[in-house]
């Protein structure tokens, strides 16, 4: 039941893990959901996505979308399956890129569930998607477009606006107003320098705060990533290997591409095959060029990112990629290797020792990606255990998050401090590191909440 004389706030995802990204407001007799994302990474955190939600469904008002990326946004098929019936608020872009994301993310759970049934690999029998791409497909008619900057009403005495964030196309913070006080959440910041986004907007005065920590203990790499990127390419390409790029769909796949056509129009990289392998960065293309006033491209540079790599859509395409062999650049998904063709690209190239797999952004814990940045060179790919004998290089410069300095930064040149900060959607070190440089260095009331924690939004403290 929804307690119409408390304003309250309860984490119901991204703590303790950089994944499921969950914030509900009870205030004004209203339901408001901020983010519905997938848990990702070990099983002890993937489990959540199959308990009950911890409200009913039904009883959710509103739905309040930050970017389009799984971990915000990949559970709203199965709580509008479950019984929501309101409305799935978002920016033009995000919604647009649900359209892809949404489909695909069911489409690979049921051919990932399959495929366990046919090799006898899971533990369930049968195998059982969290949502089918039929329910995902239904649930894109909950979503309503928002532009930036423009507040909206959601019921007692409730009021939203989207505020650029950067990171990715349509990544927005949330900035509510409930009841005369001011709500903020950050979403996934993006960085003040990234050669695709533009810088994420000021935080303005706010009375309480919820900002992310994904890299909340480290800093991004000095190094310039297109020259590192290059070196990586021109190594593997003497000796024919073939450089296979991991490269989240949306946003990393088409900073990558940015770089490799900057590289190609230097001559800094030789005049190999580049094929960009993901028939949803293929379909998010037209986006970027529908939505000019959110990034840094002119025209002449988004025609040269297209071109400089060969869209390749179908299975059999994919498949044929496997047994082409080097020199190449193969850029496909998933970012962290939890699925899609970039596991087959694996299972091809992982066990020889010329060819390199680039990671180019944050792997979650538990994630393949992860193992690989750890040090592992053997990886469960469909049930079978995949030797990886090529070089693995983390390009950790590429990320589209911004890092421990640049969030304390963004937070310094508020008006004033919150009444109180909440430090979410990290790692537990990440997200006690940042709270103990918030605490240190602008003396602001902060903290790390526990998972299903509510708090009182009146007297947060």
């Amino acid at each position: 039941m929804k307690d119409k004389d408390a304003d309250t706030l309860r984490f119901l995802g991204a703590t303790e893990t950089v994944t499921g990204s969950r914030y509900l407001v009870d205030a004004g007799g209203r339901r408001i959901l901020i983010d519905c994302g997938l848990f990702q990474g070990i099983k002890r955190i993937r489990v959540r996505n199959r308990a009950p939600f911890p409200v009913p469904p039904a009883s959710i008002d509103a739905v309040l979308l930050t970017h389009a990326h799984l971990d915000h946004t990949g559970y709203v098929p199965a709580l509008v399956r479950d019984g929501f019936r309101g409305r799935v608020h978002a920016t033009a872009a995000t919604t647009e890129l649900c359209t892809l994301l949404l489909p695909d993310s069911g489409h690979l759970q049921e051919e990932e569930t399959r495929y366990a049934d046919l090799h006898e690999y899971s533990s369930h029998h049968p195998a059982v998607p969290v949502y089918t791409a039929a329910d995902a497909v239904r649930s894109l008619n909950s979503f309503e477009s928002h532009d930036f900057d423009t507040s909206f009403d959601l019921g007692g005495g409730i009021q939203a606006t989207f505020v650029p964030a950067g990171h990715i196309l349509g990544a927005s913070q949330i900035r509510l107003s409930v009841q005369g006080a001011h709500v903020h959440f950050t979403g996934d910041l993006g960085r003040p320098h990234d050669p695709l986004m533009h810088r994420p907007r000021a935080l303005e005065a706010t009375d309480v705060l919820v900002a992310e920590s994904t890299y909340g203990n480290r800093s991004h790499p000095v190094t310039d990533p297109e020259a590192e990127l290059g070196e990586v390419i021109v190594r593997a390409a003497k000796r024919g290997g073939v450089v296979l790029i991991a490269a989240f769909a949306v946003g990393r796949a088409e900073t990558l591409m940015l770089h490799l056509s900057r590289l190609r129009r230097r001559g800094a990289i030789p005049d190999i095959p580049i094929y960009l392998n993901s028939p949803m960065a293929v379909d998010a293309s037209g986006m970027y060029q529908r939505h000019p006033e959110e990034h840094r491209l002119n025209e002449r540079e988004y025609k040269e990112m297209y071109r400089v790599a060969t869209m390749t859509r179908s299975v059999d395409d994919s498949k044929l990629l496997n047994l082409r062999g080097g020199p190449m650049v193969i850029i496909s998904a998933s970012g962290m290797l939890t699925g899609g063709r970039i596991l087959h690209h694996l299972q091809a190239y992982g066990p020889d020792p010329k060819n390199v797999v680039v990671l180019s952004g944050y792997q979650a814990e538990g994630t393949r990606g992860a193992a690989l940045a750890g040090g592992a060179r053997q990886l469960r790919i469909f049930g079978q255990e995949i030797p990886i004998k090529a070089q693995v290089v983390m390009l950790d410069s590429l990320s589209a998050h911004a890092d421990s300095n640049e969030i304390v930064e963004w937070m310094r040149a508020a008006p004033q401090a919150p009444r109180m900060t909440y430090i979410t959607h990290g790692e537990p070190e990440a997200s006690d590191a940042l709270r103990f440089r918030i605490k240190r260095e602008l003396g602001w009331n902060v903290r790390v909440p526990e998972h299903l924690e509510m708090v009182d939004l009146k007297h947060a403290r």
